[in-house]
Parts: C-alpha cells; structure tokens; sequence
C-alpha cells in the first residue's frame, strides 16, 4: 500500500540531509496517500459498474479482486470504455475487440452470407483493419451486387485510402439503388470524390442538387470554391453566407461539430471581392 512505501522511505531518511529528506518525504507521502484514495475510488467505480451492467460478472469480479493492481485498469480498458461507445485508438481497439473479430470471422465463414460478411467488414474497419475490411466487403458484393451496407462500407474503405475514383463508383451505384441512403451521407461523399477527381461541372451539377435536399456545411463549402473557381464570387458569397447562417441556428453541439466548415467559410469570405455599390 502507499503507506508502506511511506514508511518505507522514512526509514532511509538518513541519506540525504535531514531537512529535505522530512520535507520530501512529507510530499510524497502526501501524493501516495491522495494516489491511494484515488485508486480506491476507482476501484469501487469499476466494481459497481461490473456488477450492474458485465453479463460475465463474476469472472470480472474475480478479477478485480484478486488482480488489485491492474484488474480495474484491464476492467476498464475491455470492458467499460466499449460499452459506452467512445472510439479507442485502431491500435487498442484491435486488442479489446479481437474476439468479437474472430466471432464474426467464424460466422462469415460458416453462414456465408452477405450480411455476415459486412458485419465483419464493419468490425474489422472499426478495429483499423482496412485491408481485411475491403476483402470481407468484397466478399460480401460477390455474393450480393446490390448490398447497401456493403458497398458503402466499401467507400468508406476507399475513402480511408484515398482513392476517390473507387468512391465515385461505389458511392454512384448506392445512389442509383436509393438516393435517400444515409440521409444525404452517401451524396455528400459522392460530390467530394467529383470534386477530389476535378470533375467541376458534374461536381456543381450535383452539390447544387444535394443542397436542395440537404444543408450540409461542407456541401455548400464545396460549392462554394467550385464557384471561386469559375469565377462566380457572388454566388460564392451567397452560399458561404448560408452556410454561416445555418451553422449559427444549429443547436450548440451540431454548430460544435461543424465548426471547421465555419472557419473554412469565414476565411474564403475574407478572400472574396468585395460586393458592388450600387
């Protein structure tokens, strides 16, 4: 315990000169006692939470009992922070996530299936995985050419690796099978890839169309420079300022997640010509 180690380094005061050696022992005693009171904390929290909430309760409980000093650290990395959502580093989460890896991997290998095969390109892209994600979504469109989720997982592999010619072509087939997919996601990765490729006018034709739909911020952004491109300042202007306005008239944490388009937005608007007097 840290009073021990307290204790302990009291003992061997007599190396250095006793004035420091009591004013450093005094402070560390104090930082391991807080560090102590700390763990307990943590502790207890990582206890409750396993007995409320872990379906393997008890094989946990034995764990942070009798592992004191890391069973509530390894609790906690595998098993509280997935349980709330939160997305770990690809390199942490290939570790805390490798058994449902290789539970999906043994469900697409003998269902066989198409759904199984994108869940498992799901995980395998959640994990960091993006090669094995871009077989098993392969996999999954062999079996089924039309598969939603799959082709989408597909693009979102492709736009991983920066390959926009394959998000074109996957995200253009979605949209041809169900325009609404993802809410104007799907649409919004398809216009980037226009853009990304240098395909102007099919660019505008689309984002001008996407935004009638849908508002988002980096949709009009994008519009916005191809209309800078052409020379069109004033239509530029008009659709950074309502992508300023529906920034502002967001809730708090939409405007939050969105903040870069604004910033984007406001620095392009200083670039601008000024408008003209009449």
């Amino acid at each position: 315990m840290p009073w021990t180690l307290a204790q302990s380094l009291q003992e061997h005061g007599g190396l250095v000169p006793p004035v420091a050696s009591a004013l450093g022992i005094h402070y560390e005693a104090t930082a391991l006692r807080l560090l102590a009171i700390f763990y307990s904390i943590f502790w207890v929290w990582m206890l409750l939470h396993c007995l409320k909430i872990e379906p393997d309760r008890f094989l946990w409980i034995w764990i942070i009992l009798v592992l004191q000093g890391v069973g509530p650290l390894l609790y906690f990395l595998l098993r509280y922070l997935p349980s709330t959502g939160l997305r770990l580093p690809s390199s942490l989460s290939r570790w805390t996530r490798g058994q449902d890896v290789a539970r999906l991997t043994a469900a697409a290998v003998q269902i066989g299936n198409a759904h199984q095969f994108v869940q498992l390109g799901d995980m395998l892209r959640e994990t960091g995985s993006y090669d094995k994600a871009a077989e098993a979504y392969d996999r999954a469109l062999t079996k089924d050419a039309e598969n939603l989720p799959a082709l989408w997982g597909a693009a979102q592999v492709a736009y991983h690796n920066k390959r926009p010619i394959m998000i074109r072509n996957f995200t253009r087939r979605i949209l041809d099978l169900d325009p609404q997919y993802k809410f104007g996601d799907v649409s919004l990765a398809y216009g980037r890839s226009l853009v990304d490729l240098g395909e102007r006018d099919p660019a505008v034709e689309h984002l001008v169309h996407h935004i009638q739909r849908w508002r988002h911020p980096e949709a009009l952004y994008l519009l916005a420079k191809l209309c800078v491109d052409r020379g069109d300042s004033s239509t530029a202007r008009q659709h950074l300022e309502s992508l300023l306005l529906d920034v502002s008239c967001s809730p708090t944490a939409i405007a939050r997640r969105h903040g870069r388009w604004k910033i984007r937005a406001q620095q392009l608007l200083r670039k601008l010509p000024p408008t003209s007097r009449a």
